[in-house]
């Protein structure tokens, strides 16, 4: 190991970043003064830097081609800084003084989570004027949900749709030119498509979603939206880790999201995970045992959900280059509190590990980047390999099931360790009985060790993912989870029931060899 007082200095403090002077001009223009310095020597003068960005988010769009002309795309607009500064490119792509106009149709959603995070009725009210101001500058049609509406969600949300066959079927740069020869056709006479498009934009604004906010003035919304907000503060409370409760906000914020953008049809969804967060999200899911869905939780298209992709063209930017973009462009962004607003460092194991990686990245910049390039290089599993071979996938999170695994695995390990740790030797009764005298299938005899909820809990595991796993046990009462997750995991319980049943009468696929007809 190395030591201190080495002559080549080992582990001794780090040398000091490189100043910027006066004298030093911008890398690029090699004109103008620098006003920032994103990495060490990388400065940039307020033009340039702005151009950087720019280039920087179309480049994303252009080199993945995952967005089509004309499709419509829902951005996951959260008030911080990441989601405001896509914003506002989406806006500036959109304008008509850009040379090159991104040729997709934006809407904007934002879950107002406050009931979750303790704010009070009216701090929510006035965190929701605040950014329905600043979605009402942006031009775009929006929409306001409200976490509570995970209650009256669908039981569909949790089963995954088949790409649509009506898509689009031509290539992506054959779309593109029969975008643009429409355009020029529609110029002469008539609407043009982008009037058409605000006309649009226009008609579903008036028609926004937003029951929690719509009915607040009915006595009866007033009730409901209560009752629904004390089952969510219910929920969350049955919950006993802080890093639990984060993945399950997580989860149900995912699946209104989803329902939202089918409901409205857009086949995108947005998300603004810079590179920074991705690389915390990175490390933190190693250390939840999500290691089998990185690739769809951190790179750039994620389309487990089939007819809806979720995309993050905001993921090469680090956070230091967006809250610099925004404070030099005056971008507005709307600060609310999170579930972990105040916490200790070690309250989560989220907390742990965003604190452990800006720390390194203080002291060596390059670390945030190496990792989300080491990331960058995981791939889904194909999954296109027919209906017929279509997999077993979470209950919660929609990735497939890695649970499905050999024996001799460490996953096998890990269970057998926890159903020989969660045996209980009985207590010595004389005569070999029990306290209550025989009675020990009875559930309240001191024999019988089997917790209340066990068995439910036994059932509900099982369609999980490792991951999810560990969010649902640690929570303590299973009826609190939404109607939607109960009701699809009792369809699949009764499905794989009925399958049992029939099994022996089902007709088996077999390979047919080359030769044979």
């Amino acid at each position: 190991m190395c030591q201190a007082q080495e002559e080549y200095g080992g582990c001794g403090q780090p040398r000091r970043r490189p100043r910027v002077s006066c004298a030093q001009k911008c890398m690029k223009c090699k004109e103008a003064s620098p006003v920032l310095v994103i990495r060490v020597g990388d400065a940039f003068c307020k033009a340039c830097f702005r151009e950087y960005f720019v280039h920087k988010f179309r480049a994303m769009l252009g080199k993945n081609r995952a967005i089509y002309p004309g499709e419509k795309v829902l951005l996951a607009l959260s008030g911080g800084p990441a989601s405001s500064s896509m914003l506002r490119q989406v806006q500036e792509g959109l304008s008509r003084e850009t040379a090159k106009k991104l040729r997709f149709m934006p809407g904007i959603i934002y879950v107002d989570e406050g009931a979750v995070c303790g704010q009070s009725l009216a701090e929510r009210e006035k965190t929701l004027l605040q950014l329905e101001t600043v979605l009402q500058a942006s031009g775009f049609p929006y929409h306001l949900a409200h976490l509570e509406e995970v209650f009256d969600l669908p039981s569909s949300i949790l089963q995954r749709v088949p790409h649509n066959p009506a898509g689009p079927k031509d290539s992506y740069k054959e779309a593109v030119e029969g975008f643009i020869r429409q355009q020029r056709q529609e110029e002469g006479g008539g609407p043009s498509l982008p009037e058409r498009q605000i006309q649009e934009k226009l008609a579903k604004v008036s028609v926004r979603d937003a029951p929690g906010m719509e009915g607040l003035a009915a006595p009866e919304a007033r009730l409901l939206a209560a009752v629904r907000t004390e089952q969510l503060i219910r929920l969350f409370g049955s919950v006993k880790t802080l890093t639990a409760k984060e993945e399950l906000l997580q989860t149900l914020r995912n699946h209104l999201i989803l329902h939202m953008a089918r409901a409205h049809g857009y086949s995108k969804v947005m998300m603004g995970d810079s590179c920074t967060r991705l690389a915390v999200k990175l490390l933190t899911n190693l250390s939840l045992g999500r290691g089998a869905s990185l690739a769809m939780d951190t790179g750039f298209s994620d389309d487990r959900h089939g007819d809806v992709v979720v995309v993050r063209p905001m993921r090469e930017y680090s956070a230091k280059e967006i809250a610099f973009y925004n404070h030099l462009f005056g971008v507005p962004t709307v600060f609310t509190p999170a579930l972990d607003t105040k916490a200790l460092e070690k309250a989560s194991i989220h907390r742990v590990i965003e604190r452990f990686l800006y720390g390194l990245q203080a002291e060596f910049p390059s670390t945030v980047s190496t990792v989300y390039r080491t990331g960058e290089k995981l791939s889904a599993t194909p999954g296109d390999a027919g209906p017929a071979a279509e997999p077993e996938r979470c209950l919660l999170c929609l990735c497939t099931l890695d649970t499905n695994v050999e024996d001799g695995s460490a996953l096998q390990a890990i269970l057998v360790s926890e159903r020989l740790s969660q045996q209980k030797l009985p207590a010595a009764a004389p005569a070999g009985r029990g306290c209550c005298l025989g009675a020990e299938e009875q559930r309240g005899c001191c024999m019988n060790t089997t917790a209340p909820g066990a068995d439910a809990r036994a059932d509900f595991l099982p369609l999980l993912c490792y991951g999810c796993r560990l969010t649902i046990k640690d929570t303590t009462c299973l009826e609190s989870l939404p109607l939607y997750v109960r009701s699809e995991a009792e369809r699949r319980k009764r499905r794989a029931a009925m399958k049992l049943e029939i099994q022996e009468f089902l007709l088996e696929d077999e390979a047919v060899t080359p030769g044979e007809s």
